[in-house]
């Protein structure tokens, strides 16, 4: 007891002193004895609504609160039966789906056809949608009665059933019919294993046990009667509310955070490498003297040289974490990197390529980011030691994307977990695949990546991918960094398993 004392004291004299008393000033909300399981991070859900957020918090909420129509087992990557009891191909471009019946939305409606339809038909490829590379390869959705459904395709897409078992949940049709989009995002329905029961802009969301959830779902049944989200941006601020036992389960914990904290005996600390990889987006349409010099290859290779991936995974992220040189993470499938380009960290060559380039004393440019503000400026460092003097500009995650969309930002540091999809294509389709985020729309690229992904002979496949991979590195389209480590911290009252897709699987957690 007296060691814990200390090592509290101890840890509260590294924390800043205004978090530490916000902290201590509430009153203890959280815990087994509530049957509450409050879990904390740092960024609020853009819209609460599937399909128009692409946060990593949003992903997590919509795998409570929805189910797909197929589930991939995390453990044996097989394919199961969800809220599709099981499916046939009649043909390479039509899939045939049976649906579960006697399913029911948090509101009462049966689950039946038209929901699935009208998901896929409607609000999925909609313009308001943001999840367009989901959709893409879906041509029309048909309903043969109330329980069955063809998914006509408009090509051959391999990683169909990887899709319908990730970033594609079921939204039921009347409801949303009767109140539109806006209504949805301020009260969802889902038939998820949980249902939210209320959403505070800027805190959170709080969610309770579905208590009417299938029997038969493949995620079993939901143990812990209450979820509650809350939205804690400072790190220091979650450690200290977690120490306090406002709340139960924190991630993203630093490397230091989190060897303080495994010297608690009430607290578990929990880690390893994920899905998720961080890269820096360049730009080349980017006017003005701040986006010229990206116009030119050896400036952009030159960004490559500079950075210390190896330096920053073992040093700062740690954990597990990995120098990355491919627009993709090595464990998906077809992320073939045998034509990729690996930049080597070597300072003098990228100074050698911007005086090529025309910039012997370097240039000046800005970088956006929008988490991690340690990591970006490390980045900075390693940049401006050759001479790219970056100045940061750290904003939420939807400035970003509209700043890079509209050409003001020349660099961003971005990290994609490809919404645990675990093949090539939800990495390279919404940054290299011609729509949304991707800054390039290099016609090369986007026609290899297309045949790739009508490409049913797995080897075949790879070969395509290995080629886009290849032109997008050799091309300096962007400057791969390193996966992300996840560290997690959590009471050791709750029994708690982690995933290298990043998704905390609440409904799998109990309470011991």
């Amino acid at each position: 007891m007296t060691h814990s004392l200390h090592s509290l004291k101890s840890f509260f004299s590294k924390c800043a002193l205004p978090a530490v008393l916000i902290a201590l000033s509430f009153t203890v909300y959280a815990g087994k004895k509530d049957d509450t399981l409050v879990y904390a991070s740092d960024n609020e859900v853009e819209n609460i609504s599937p399909y128009h957020n692409h946060m990593r918090e949003g992903v997590i909420i919509a795998h409570l609160v929805w189910d797909t129509l197929v589930h991939r087992d995390p453990q044996t990557n097989e394919y199961k039966p969800q809220l599709a009891t099981g499916w046939k191909w009649e043909s390479p471009l039509a899939l045939v789906l049976n649906l579960r019946r006697g399913v029911k939305f948090h509101n009462g409606d049966a689950f039946t056809a038209d929901d699935v339809v009208f998901t896929f038909g409607v609000v999925g490829p909609g313009k308001e949608s943001i999840q367009q590379q989901s959709f893409i390869w879906i041509d029309k959705t048909e309903k043969i009665d109330d329980y069955t459904v063809r998914l006509r395709l408009k090509k051959p897409f391999p990683a169909a059933l990887e899709y319908l078992s990730g970033p594609m949940p079921i939204y039921p049709a009347k409801y949303f019919q009767k109140v539109s989009l806006a209504g949805y995002s301020k009260a969802p329905v889902g038939t998820g294993p949980y249902r939210i029961t209320a959403i505070t802009p800027a805190q959170g969301v709080t969610m309770e046990k579905n208590p009417e959830y299938f029997k038969e779902s493949p995620l079993g049944q939901p143990r812990i009667g209450k979820l509650k989200f809350v939205v804690i941006s400072d790190p220091e601020s979650r450690v200290a509310q977690l120490m306090t036992g406002q709340v139960d389960w924190i991630w993203r914990v630093s490397a230091d955070q989190a060897a303080a904290l495994k010297t608690f005996p009430n607290f578990t600390v929990k880690g390893g490498e994920t899905m998720r990889v961080g890269f820096i987006q360049i730009s080349p349409n980017v006017p003005g003297d701040e986006g010229t010099p990206f116009k030119d290859l050896r400036v952009r290779q030159a960004v490559n040289h500079a950075i210390n991936r190896a330096g920053m995974a073992e040093n700062l992220v740690r954990g597990g974490s990995r120098p990355v040189w491919s627009a993709c993470y090595d464990g998906q499938v077809a992320c073939d990197t045998r034509e990729v380009v690996r930049y080597d960290y070597n300072p003098e060559k990228a100074k050698k390529l911007l005086a090529e380039a025309g910039y012997p004393n370097g240039f000046d440019t800005g970088l956006w980011a929008y988490r991690e503000r340690d990591y970006a400026e490390a980045i900075i460092g390693d940049l401006r030691k050759v001479g790219i003097r970056a100045r940061l500009h750290f904003v939420k995650l939807p400035v970003m994307d509209a700043d890079q969309r509209s050409g003001k930002a020349p660099m961003g540091i971005r990290t994609w977990g490809s919404l645990g999809i675990n093949d090539a294509s939800a990495f390279t389709a919404p940054f290299f695949g011609g729509k949304g985020n991707d800054l390039w729309r290099d016609a090369e690229v986007v026609a290899t990546l297309n045949k790739a992904d009508e490409t049913i002979d797995p080897k075949q496949r790879s070969e395509l991918y290995a080629k886009a991979l290849g032109r997008i590195s050799m091309e300096a389209m962007s400057a791969p960094l390193f996966t992300y480590s996840i560290n997690y911290a959590y009471s050791t009252d709750l029994n708690f398993d982690a995933w290298p897709d990043e998704l905390p699987r609440f409904y799998m957690s109990s309470w011991k």
